[in-house]
């Protein structure tokens, strides 16, 4: 892989970090720039979290995602960031616009030996769901997304232009559908001027709309 234009830290369970995943597919494919997909896990970024909102029920879910991670990360270290892509592609369509999560949830194993073979990748890897050897990876990589970031975040994480003078990182865009075509390319310059060039730290509203993954 070339130097990025973006690093893009992702847990596969969260709904907003696939729609905006969609987005950045969509203008690499414009735009023919290298994405690296790294990790943020929200089953660690809500280690801590005693509120009462955060259920059994919810990290359950979350586990999921570090689930998954494992996996993705035997595929970095076994393959490249590409193989990584390919696979949040599969697992992320599964998850959200497909609602097959309870499906991971019965049984991990068969799950990931089914995604990582739409991906064109080894089934023989999925056995790398419950290898905790992954987590301390996993947790630095969360680790740097949050630095770069900020607390108190969610995902995803973006760096434009990572190690370059002009790096930039937000958590988000957070928005309810893909952008596609000539709108999604005019959202990425605009978000890459944002992050890049002017030392914004903030631009929020609260309202955010039911996620639409079409």
């Amino acid at each position: 892989m070339s130097d990025p234009a973006l690093d893009f830290f992702f847990d596969p369970v969260c709904p907003w970090a696939w729609i905006t995943s969609r987005w950045v597919s969509e203008v690499k494919q414009i735009r023919e720039y290298d994405v690296r997909w790294r990790f943020i896990c929200l089953y660690i970024v809500n280690e801590n979290n005693r509120a009462e909102w955060y259920t059994p029920e919810y990290r359950a879910g979350h586990y999921v995602g570090l689930q998954a991670l494992r996996v993705a990360d035997e595929v970095r270290l076994t393959v490249d960031n590409d193989a990584v892509g390919r696979l949040y592609t599969v697992v992320g369509t599964a998850f959200h616009p497909g609602k097959r999560r309870a499906e991971f949830q019965e049984s991990p194993v068969d799950f990931m030996k089914w995604a990582l073979n739409e991906a064109g990748l080894d089934p023989a890897l999925a056995s790398h769901v419950d290898d905790d050897s992954h987590d301390a990876y996993i947790r630095s990589e969360t680790e740097l997304a949050i630095e770069r970031a900020g607390k108190d975040l969610g995902t995803p994480i973006l760096t434009f232009h990572p190690g370059r003078p002009d790096e930039g990182s937000f958590f988000g865009p957070v928005m309810p559908r893909i952008p596609r075509g000539e709108e999604a390319v005019k959202l990425w310059d605009a978000i890459e001027l944002v992050a890049t060039s002017c030392g914004m730290a903030e631009l929020k509203r609260a309202h955010r709309g039911r996620p639409n993954f079409d």
